[in-house]
């Protein structure tokens, strides 16, 4: 009977269930309960709140109220009484190790503030308003995804504004797909010559990363969630992930360059390597910014143009032709170099 009560009511005489409350504030109206009502509730006998009656040990009586107040504050006396000798040991066990050496050195940055999570989009908004604030020299972004909706261009275009009217310089990487949507291009025009854009097939997921000093990346997968990043070994990591992914970058006033293969396009190449990997239909649309249903058209699309009737004669036309393999870089468009001056000649 101990052992049932224990398990059904954990609880204590200061947080009495629903039904041993019932029976409990009924003895002590009443004076006392028959047995039967408190079989349901064992933990009143556990906990001594009631007892058999000695006249008739078929009723139960209650402990009186006042008698159960006095037994939880010594319980509460002693609990409290336990933790101070606690404290006093820890405190003198650690004077004994703060005499042994000079004090130390606390660390530059703690860990709490170098990766701070930060839930719900309000808390994201307002910690990347204040990054804004803070900005001087520029902002890198990788944007995931297809073609940017005009509500998504909206919601940061009043930190990017405050970054240009402080001259601050940004760099944005969107995939291919982006290419195609006017919100996108009216975004760079209105931006100027502040905002520099280029693409890729796909790229990683979200970063915005300030002066390289304080970076934000999602937290979970319906960014709702964020983590604000300013350990320098991260910040450092991330820079350099947006370096190189920036080299092999196309500009966004660049054609996208031509496949070498007639009837097949930049955008179904890229499907080609992706197949060639062994994806599903659902990993490519994602990673490329595009849906499942317009990657299943270039499949297709595909097929009629490599001549395969199958998923299997695909892969095999794919790597006959070559299309299992990165693209071909494209050109690199850079200034003409000035003349150096000539050396004065040496006597």
């Amino acid at each position: 009977m101990a052992e049932r009560g224990t398990e059904q009511h954990p609880h204590g005489a200061d947080r009495l269930c629903r039904a041993g409350d019932h029976v409990y504030s009924r003895a002590v109206r009443r004076g006392r309960v028959p047995r039967a009502d408190a079989e349901p509730v064992p933990c009143l006998l556990e906990l001594a709140l009631l007892h058999p009656d000695p006249d008739d040990m078929d009723w139960l009586v209650p402990t009186s109220p006042q008698e159960v107040m006095t037994r939880l504050l010594r319980e509460v006396y002693d609990e409290v009484s336990a933790s101070q000798r606690r404290v006093g040991s820890a405190v003198e066990a650690f004077e004994v190790y703060a005499g042994l050496g000079g004090p130390l050195r606390a660390p530059a940055a703690a860990e709490g503030t170098a990766i701070r999570v930060l839930d719900g989009l309000s808390r994201i908004q307002a910690a990347m308003d204040e990054a804004t604030r803070v900005c001087t020299k520029e902002v890198l972004t990788v944007q995931p995804g297809g073609i940017r909706r005009e509500a998504e261009l909206s919601e940061g275009l009043h930190r990017a504004l405050a970054l240009r009217g402080r001259g601050v310089r940004m760099r944005d990487l969107y995939t291919h797909v982006a290419r195609h949507g006017q919100g996108l291009l009216n975004y760079l025009e209105l931006m100027g010559d502040t905002v520099e854009a280029r693409t890729l097939d796909e790229v990683l997921d979200r970063l915005i990363l300030f002066d390289r000093t304080v970076a934000f990346i999602p937290a979970n997968a319906d960014c709702t969630m964020a983590l604000e990043l300013r350990h320098p070994a991260l910040i450092s990591y991330l820079a350099t992930v947006f370096e190189r992914m920036w080299r092999l970058a196309i500009p966004l006033t660049t054609p996208l360059p031509d496949t070498g293969i007639e009837g097949i396009s930049h955008r179904e190449r890229s499907i080609a390597a992706l197949l060639a990997e062994g994806h599903q239909d659902a990993v490519i649309a994602e990673r490329l910014g595009i849906s499942v249903r317009t990657a299943r058209t270039h499949i297709a699309r595909l097929s009629e143009t490599l001549g395969a009737a199958s998923r299997t004669q695909l892969g095999v036309r794919i790597a006959q032709v070559g299309l299992d393999g990165p693209h071909p870089p494209a050109p690199v468009v850079t200034a003409p170099r000035a003349p150096a001056p000539e050396s004065p000649t040496v006597l």
